[in-house]
This record gives C-alpha cells, sequence and structure tokens, in this order.
C-alpha cells in the first residue's frame, strides 16, 4: 500500500507544553523555539504535559468505541446529512479526502459547539445544534467535556504558536476564544482490507483545513506523514501521554507557506479496529486571514489571497464532500 517507502531517518519531534501555561518567561520561549522548528520543518510535533486528564481520555474511547458499536440504523438516524451545519454521523466511505483515490475506508461523527438552528442560519457555516444518541448513556456529558478541555488545549498550543512567530503571546486569543469554529470528530477505521482498491486507504492524502489539529489515537498506528526532503511517510505511531499536533491551512496562508500544512495519511494495518479522535481548531468564522506582515520577506509577494475563516472552510468541505 506504501506507494513510497518510510523516510527511515527523518522523526516528529516531541515537545513538552506545560512551560506555556506558567509564568518562565525564558522556558517559555524555549517551547516556541521547537515549535518553530517543527513547523519550518513537517508542521508535525507530538506534545506531552497536555493537561488533559487520563480518566476523560478513557471516557472518550470507550465512548467511541460504543458509538461505532451501534448497528447501522442506529447511527444512520443521525447521519450529517439531516444536518444543514455538518453535525452529526458520516457513513463509511462518505468522504473522499485524495483526489483521483476511492472514497475513505473510515466512519466519523461530528460534533462542535452547541448552538440553537435559529443562531446556526445566521453564520456562513458549522453551526448549529448538534446530534446526540439517545440510546448511549454518558456520551453527550463525555464529548462536551472533552470537547470543552480541548479547546482549552488549543488556546495554550496557539499561545506557543504566536510566540514561535514573535508576535504577542494573546495574538491569538480573540480568533481561537470568542466564538471559534472548532470540531471534535470521532473515527473508525476498519483494518485495511487483504485486496483494497487501487489507491484505497482509511484516509487519504491530505492536509487538514483549519488552523491546528490535536489527535488523539489510540495504539493501532496507522497515520503517516509525508516527507518533503526524501519524497517518503513518516509513521507518527501512537506514544502514551501525547497529542499529534498538526498544523492546517490556515497556519500556512497566515505565515505565506514558512509553516507548513503537510500531506498526511492512515492506512490501518494493525488488523484491528482502530479509533482515533481529533480535535480541529479552526477559528473565528468572520476572521479575515492573509499573510502576516512578521513571515513576508522584503520584496516578497503573498502567496495566498485574503479569505474569511469560514468561507475557506465551505471551500473545503465542498471539495472533498461529492
Amino acid at each position: 500500500m506504501n506507494a513510497v517507502s518510510p523516510a527511515a531517518t527523518a522523526t516528529i519531534p516531541l515537545i513538552d507544553v506545560a512551560p506555556l501555561r506558567g509564568d518562565d518567561a525564558r522556558a517559555k520561549r524555549a517551547v516556541a523555539a521547537a515549535i518553530r522548528a517543527a513547523a519550518e520543518d513537517h508542521g508535525f510535533f507530538y506534545i506531552r504535559e497536555h493537561g488533559i486528564p487520563e480518566s476523560l481520555i478513557k471516557r472518550v474511547f470507550t465512548q467511541t468505541e460504543g458509538f461505532f458499536a451501534q448497528p447501522a440504523a442506529a447511527k444512520l438516524a443521525l447521519d450529517k446529512a439531516r444536518s444543514f451545519c455538518h453535525r452529526g454521523y458520516e457513513p463509511l466511505r462518505g468522504q473522499t479526502l485524495e483526489k483521483d483515490a476511492p472514497p475513505d475506508l473510515k466512519e466519523g461523527f461530528y460534533i462542535g459547539p452547541e448552538a440553537s438552528e435559529e443562531e446556526g442560519r445566521q453564520h456562513p457555516w458549522g453551526v448549529g445544534p448538534n446530534q446526540w444518541p439517545a440510546d448511549l448513556p454518558g456520551f453527550r456529558s463525555t464529548m462536551e467535556a472533552y470537547r470543552d478541555a480541548m479547546h482549552g488545549l488549543a488556546a495554550v498550543v496557539m499561545r506557543g504558536l504566536a510566540l514561535s512567530l514573535d508576535l504577542p503571546e494573546d495574538y491569538f486569543e480573540d480568533f481561537v476564544g470568542r466564538d471559534p469554529l472548532l470540531t471534535l470528530r470521532l473515527l473508525h477505521y476498519p483494518p485495511q482490507p487483504p485486496d483494497p482498491m487501487p489507491g484505497e486507504k482509511g484516509c487519504g492524502a491530505h492536509t487538514d483545513f483549519g488552523s491546528i489539529t490535536l489527535l488523539l489515537q489510540d495504539e493501532n498506528g496507522g497515520l503517516q506523514v509525508r516527507d518533503a526532503a526524501s519524497g517518503g511517510w513518516i509513521d507518527a505511531p501512537p506514544i502514551p501521554g501525547t497529542y499529534v499536533v498538526n498544523l492546517g491551512d490556515l497556519i500556512a496562508r497566515w505565515t505565506n507557506g514558512r509553516y507548513h500544512s503537510t500531506l498526511h495519511r492512515v492506512i490501518n494495518v494493525s488488523g484491528r479496529e482502530r479509533h482515533s479522535v481529533p480535535f480541529f481548531m479552526t477559528g473565528r468564522g468572520d476572521h479575515l486571514v492573509r499573510c502576516l506582515p512578521t513571515c513576508l520577506a522584503p520584496g516578497e509577494a503573498e502567496k495566498y489571497p485574503p479569505v474569511t475563516v469560514a468561507q475557506h472552510m465551505l471551500d473545503c468541505y465542498r471539495r472533498t464532500y461529492a
């Protein structure tokens, strides 16, 4: 399945982000320097000392596995096709992330901040009520608690990102803190079939749409990151007590490509059911993203036209959902 062999010498760094919650300016600068190096290399890094309780993580995995173990009819009753704001169940092979490849061999469930339908109809994209399963006790409370905890962690990482760009620590505070677009997505990957269609994968090669993604993986692995230097793929195996963080397309636009939004994919060759829970911090929908002046060299042109966050996301979803 690996069209290109893994890049044997490339690695994804592991960064302790605890100093970003403290007052030691020197320690924060050290974290920012590590984030800068990772962002300018692959745009991927692991974080530890993230502050999310292990007990909450275990409940999230238990509820995720329970949801996908339900009969098809129970899941389809919450089909996101019923939702104007992209919330609910995504059936197997419902999305095609890699151009000219078969649909992704995964099923998912989308959760966002809770809002009324009336509120959602006033926004251009991605705001409204969630759909919740009625017969899974604790599912909603667990996912809401986790979604809110991850919002807080994303704000911490964005502070480190601001410092890495020589910006004030609170530069992105309004962008991530005031009614941002964000998505908690539960994913289930069946084992890779022994005779897959040409190019079939759990998740096709793609870049993420938003600002940053924080990925919680189970123990089965399968995530691979494109290595531009070698043309190969770097395995990003699960490491206990960590999240994988990757930068999305909005950060690449903001930094004029200086920070990378990198192709990645999932191929579940474990022979077991794989579950993962990515949290996508997108940002305030009406925010206009254009290149930061500090990221432009003298005489350098902007590579990307300005775009609002909501319009960017709408364009991305139109591209990957038939």
